[in-house]
This record gives structure tokens, C-alpha cells and sequence, in this order.
């Protein structure tokens, strides 16, 4: 079986043997498997993220001594069931999975992370049955192996909690963003502000129905917050806020109250919804900077070094920051579905497809914004070059 081994931060194609699916387990002919950012960083980090994972309780990743084969956004075609497996799919039919595989006396391993589990950089994987998912209504391979990606974002949109009146803001569109975007418009949001310094990545972001979109080498994403009604300094806060008060005041009940009634009814300034999607020191305490007063800023980029930020800067903002990491079985299914059902079109973001013989090559090209976004995986192509994909 061929297979993209990954150690000592070098990639090469070798014959592994064919796997055998155990108790709970399907063996899936890989037919799509998509390139993750993390991937890139796992190639050159993985000690890191191997040590980080430990810190909070996850033992498993690969280090980078281990062999381990790389991908945990894949679809594929079932081949087979592990003993004592029941078989509620037939063989052949496409399906997804939640990169998460049970292991007997090691307990769940991260499919495409970990030595112990190998992802879906070669032509067949194993996946957990109860983790499976039926690609509904003949949707397309390239389509469904966006499900991993896309239920990342949608999940970072669920647990903002955005109103659809609200501004959403999104700094980076990498495919991270670029997900964020579509499931935001998805939700309903109505103003999508998009911000990334390449050309070619805001382009994709007017594709995946940014609303605005913005060069932050020439204007700050938060210039029209006048515009959507933000408050932008405290002065204006107090002001709209005694102002509000006086009008609490000339109602004919105790004003405390209306007071009480207008907070269950939701009654508070507007403020946008920041998708922080770039992931590198600096950003976040450059958002602290420049966000209106309340913003809430959802971390969604994986910054994996060490930041700094000012508190006491986002307390005078009082401003909420909250961290985002991957999704539910609830929100895997739901994404596959908003994705076969036409809600979602993860397509303008796929703009390679390559070998098992092109994946160095891949690598490569994709730490350069201006040529991709997501390149997938197809085994069964030949050569190592790169087919570029105009959706």
C-alpha cells in the first residue's frame, strides 16, 4: 500500500503494509484527502505539538522521530469491517469520518497525527464505525473531504454565538477564514467583513460571499465601525450610555425597572464579532488595539508560540477573547449535510489536486498565498505535478 511517510520533517512515498481492520473499526479506500495548515506545521513541529498535547491531556501525537503518515480530512469508499463490526453501510459506499480512532489500552488516537494511527496520506485508512458518516445525495469527493475543514469553522460560528444583525469581522483567508466566511453567510449573517494582505485570498473571499473586503496594508477592518453603529471609544460609550439612561428615565415606571426589562430584551450596544484566522504572535494584541468597544474576538488560528497582550487595554474595551478547537459529532454530520444540501460551497476554496508522488510539491506551493488554498490528495492519480482547479 502506498503511503506519504512523514519523520525527521522530510515526506517520502514508500510501500506500507495493507492494514487490517480491527473490533470497531472500517478500512476505507482513500478516494480524497485534503492538505491541513496543521499538517504543514507538523511536518517541521510536531515535537511542539506533540508536548503541547500532553500539557493538557492528550498522549498520542507524533514526535518527530516516529514514522507516521499525515491527513485527517478525507473521504473514502468502504473496503471492509473490522470482527464484530456492524456493517451499516455497504461496501463501496463514500463516506466521511471524524479523525478519531479508539485503540485497545491507548485509548483514542488522532488519525493523520499520531504513529499510531495512520491518516489518509495513502490509499487506504482506518476509521472508527461509530465516527462514520454516509456522504449524502451523490455529492462529489472533492466536496466531501471539505467536511473536516469546513465543521472546524462551523463550530468556531456556533460557539461565537453571532447574531445575524451583528457585524462579523475576519482577519485571514486562509482556509480557515475562507470556512469561516461560508458558514458565517450560511448563518444568515448579513455583514461579512473580510481582511487578509494577499490579492488572491481576498478574491476567494468575495467567492465565498464576504461582503466587504479589505487590504490591511491600506485600511484597518475596523475604519467603518461608525458605520454599523460600533462604538469605537469609551467617550462615545458614556455618552450613548447616559443619554440611554435619561430616555430610561422619562418612561412612567421605576427606571431600574425598564432598566431590568431592556437587558432581558437583549437592549446593549451593537458590536461586531472578530474571527481571529491567522494564528501568528501579534495579532491578537493588534485586534486588541484596534477593536471597538464590547467586540467579542473568537481565536480560531492556531498561534503556537508564545504572545503577549494588554490586559488592562481589553478590560477598558471590555472586550470578550475566546479560544475556538475543532467540532462535535453533531457538527461533523451537520456540515456534510449543509454541504450535500447546496448550503455551503466549499469549492472555490480547492484550487489543486495532486498524486502521493506530489505531495512534497504540494507542501511546498501552499506557503504561497497567491497560488493556493487547499490542495487534495487523490491516490490513485499518477506524477507529481500539480493540477490546478478553476472552480
Amino acid at each position: 500500500m502506498k503511503s506519504v511517510l512523514c519523520q525527521n520533517a522530510e515526506l517520502r512515498l514508500t510501500e506500507r503494509p495493507k492494514l487490517t481492520p480491527s473490533k470497531g473499526h472500517v478500512l476505507l479506500e482513500v478516494v480524497r484527502c485534503g492538505i491541513c495548515g496543521s499538517d504543514l506545521h507538523m511536518q517541521h513541529h510536531c515535537d511542539h505539538m506533540h508536548d503541547l498535547a500532553k500539557r493538557v491531556g492528550f498522549n498520542g501525537l507524533a514526535k518527530s522521530t516516529d514514522e507516521f503518515v499525515m491527513g485527517h480530512e478525507f473521504c473514502g469508499k468502504i473496503l471492509d469491517y473490522g470482527p464484530k463490526t456492524r456493517r451499516k453501510l455497504k461496501q463501496d459506499t463514500l463516506v466521511c469520518a471524524m479523525p478519531l480512532i479508539s485503540m485497545d489500552k491507548i485509548g483514542y488516537q488522532s488519525v493523520g497525527l499520531s504513529p499510531n494511527a495512520a491518516g489518509g496520506y495513502a490509499e487506504q485508512v482506518l476509521v472508527q464505525s461509530s465516527l462514520m458518516f454516509e456522504v449524502p445525495n451523490g455529492l462529489d469527493a472533492d466536496s466531501a473531504a471539505m467536511t473536516e475543514p469546513m465543521a472546524v469553522a462551523l463550530h468556531a460560528v456556533r460557539r461565537s454565538r453571532i447574531k445575524t444583525s451583528e457585524p462579523a469581522i475576519v482577519i485571514g483567508c486562509g482556509p480557515v477564514g475562507l470556512g469561516v466566511i461560508l458558514m458565517l453567510k450560511a448563518a444568515g449573517v448579513k455583514t461579512v467583513i473580510a481582511s487578509d494582505f494577499s490579492p488572491n485570498r481576498r478574491q476567494l473571499a468575495v467567492r465565498c460571499g464576504a461582503d466587504i473586503v479589505i487590504d490591511p496594508k491600506h485600511e484597518s477592518p475596523f475604519s467603518n465601525w461608525k458605520e454599523f453603529g460600533l462604538l469605537g471609544n469609551v467617550s462615545d460609550a458614556i455618552n450613548a450610555g447616559l443619554k440611554a439612561f435619561e430616555k430610561i428615565q422619562a418612561v412612567p415606571l421605576p427606571w431600574w425597572h425598564a432598566w431590568r426589562i431592556a437587558d432581558k430584551l437583549g437592549a446593549m450596544p451593537k458590536r461586531p464579532v472578530i474571527f481571529e484566522c491567522v494564528g501568528v504572535p501579534g495579532i491578537l494584541q493588534q485586534l486588541i488595539e484596534g477593536a471597538p468597544l464590547f467586540s467579542r474576538i473568537i481565536g480560531v488560528g492556531v498561534c503556537m508560540q508564545s504572545d503577549t497582550i494588554e490586559p488592562a487595554l481589553a478590560i477598558n474595551k471590555e472586550l470578550e477573547i475566546q479560544f475556538v478547537l475543532g467540532y462535535t459529532p453533531l457538527e461533523f454530520r451537520d456540515t456534510l449535510h449543509m454541504i450535500a444540501e447546496g448550503k455551503v460551497n466549499c469549492l472555490p476554496l480547492i484550487t489543486g489536486v495532486v498524486g502521493l508522488e506530489g505531495v512534497t510539491n504540494a507542501f511546498t506551493a501552499l506557503r504561497d498565498p497567491e497560488q493556493h488554498a487547499k490542495i487534495l490528495i487523490d491516490p490513485k492519480r499518477t506524477g507529481s505535478t500539480i493540477e490546478l482547479i478553476k472552480s
